[in-house]
């Protein structure tokens, strides 16, 4: 049955921890899995957190840590001294144990790297803070199995066991050469059941898909979602394999990509929480707002260009609102799409085709809109030069706004820049300024002021 942390169950904690009675500490919190003693944390204090952190095993901590939010997390290792950090790092997969120490102060680094007795540990740990935290080599962990094509299967298994202890789960046996060059894979069943007299060469299958130490997260992802991969071998510059990307770490890479994706898109400039401080948060809405403000006085200024119009059709100030929010609206909805086709890699077609696309869905959308804008006219009894006024304008800032959303993230991926941060307030303030330029311009042909 699945633990449900409770509020009496916190507080029984709470009261345990106060009265330093370790013993049935031990007993409520050993047999729970280290997820559900993460969430339990969660509701402590960090004076509390960190006693039980303390108090538990390492192998036991060391994956609580890696479960709590970051924040706290950084929190809770401030209150341990590099030895204990290291402790905990000792237990930890070493991609895991290099995204602890990089999110350490760089003095305490190097002082925790000091205190790691294993030192095979610590040299793979110093390799992968050597690459970006988003490539194939930021993500990918040392500990996998690998077997020489030059050796026999009896003495193949012999050393698959040895290698087997600091593996936590085994998803591919690789084949390498001498060299240590990535051959193929190995096929458990193919092991098992080949003669004892008979060498990896004999029965490694040849096909294997692999990514490069410098490959993007976005990339990795992609190759492991097409192929259904648990695992990808990682291989440096010179082909060698030096380490592997497993599915969780690439389920979490994804997940963090769509909250940062969508954060910018709701114009919210850094990754941040709920509960963050009041700066932080300040900081990374503002500026997005400063645009929007910067948006909006450019609409003023467009509107006072036209100050003789509104004069003569006052009933034009009215249908201002309706422009912009079609404008933002389209905008966003067509950038979204292609945003998700460049991070899924569905955008095969050309950008003629792309154009021809929008150009049409833009036609058919402003066609129904337009003639429901007619419609409302009617019955309202407005003016005929302005209803078609107003439907014109819709059927043009809907045509604009849907190729401006489309082909600014596909500029934006190019240079190298996230397509993401189209989706949010540039888009919508951008065509907003238009939308309102069009309105009046439109309206100035059609009603000759």
């Amino acid at each position: 049955m699945q633990f449900q942390i409770s509020k009496d169950f916190v507080e029984k904690i709470q009261l345990l921890v106060e009265e330093h009675n370790n013993d049935e500490l031990l007993l409520h919190l050993e047999e729970l899995h280290h997820a559900d003693i993460a969430e339990i944390l969660d509701e402590l204090s960090l004076d509390e957190a960190t006693y039980i952190i303390k108090l538990l095993d390492s192998d036991k901590t060391a994956e609580v840590l890696m479960e709590i939010d970051e924040d706290d997390r950084e929190k809770v290792l401030q209150n341990l001294n590099a030895q204990e950090i290291a402790d905990e790092i000792e237990e930890m997969d070493t991609d895991d144990a290099a995204d602890i120490i990089a999110e350490l102060d760089r003095d305490i680094q190097q002082e925790v790297i000091n205190n790691i007795t294993d030192r095979d540990h610590a040299k793979d740990i110093i390799e992968l803070l050597r690459y970006d935290e988003d490539s194939a080599g930021g993500l990918m962990a040392k500990e996998l199995i690998k077997v020489n094509e030059n050796w026999s299967v009896t003495g193949c298994m012999e050393e698959m066991r040895s290698q087997g202890e600091n593996v936590t789960r085994v998803h591919s046996i690789y084949v390498v050469d001498n060299k240590g060059k990535l051959k193929g894979r190995l096929s458990l069943k193919d092991l098992i059941t080949a003669p004892k007299d008979a060498h990896i060469a004999d029965v490694y299958i040849t096909k294997v898909d692999y990514v490069n130490v410098h490959t993007t997260g976005e990339e990795v992802a992609r190759i492991m979602q097409k192929y259904d991969l648990e695992a990808i071998p990682v291989v440096d510059e010179l082909g060698r394999l030096v380490g592997r990307v497993t599915i969780d770490d690439i389920v979490d890479f994804i997940r963090e990509e769509a909250e940062k994706d969508y954060q910018m898109a709701a114009g919210i400039s850094e990754d941040v929480q709920a509960d963050d401080g009041l700066i932080q948060l300040t900081r990374a809405r503002l500026p997005w707002l400063i645009l929007g403000l910067l948006g909006g006085l450019g609409a003023v200024y467009v509107m006072q260009g036209f100050d003789e119009a509104l004069k003569d059709y006052q009933v034009l100030f009215f249908f201002t609102p309706l422009i912009a929010a079609m404008a933002g609206n389209v905008g966003v909805q067509s950038s979204a799409i292609i945003v998700q086709g460049l991070a899924n890699d569905s955008l095969k077609e050309s950008l003629f085709s792309r154009l021809l696309k929008e150009v049409s869905l833009g036609l058919i959308n402003g066609i129904a809109l337009g003639l429901l804008v007619m419609v409302f006219g009617f019955i309202t009894a407005l003016p005929q030069l302005v209803s078609i006024t107003v439907a014109v304008s819709i059927l043009s800032v809907i045509l604009v706004a849907a190729l401006i959303g489309t082909f600014v993230p596909i500029i934006l991926h190019k240079r190298g820049i996230d397509p993401a941060i189209a989706t949010g307030p540039f888009i919508t303030t951008s065509n907003d300024i238009f939308g309102i330029f069009l309105f009046f311009y439109i309206s100035k042909l059609i009603l000759g002021f």
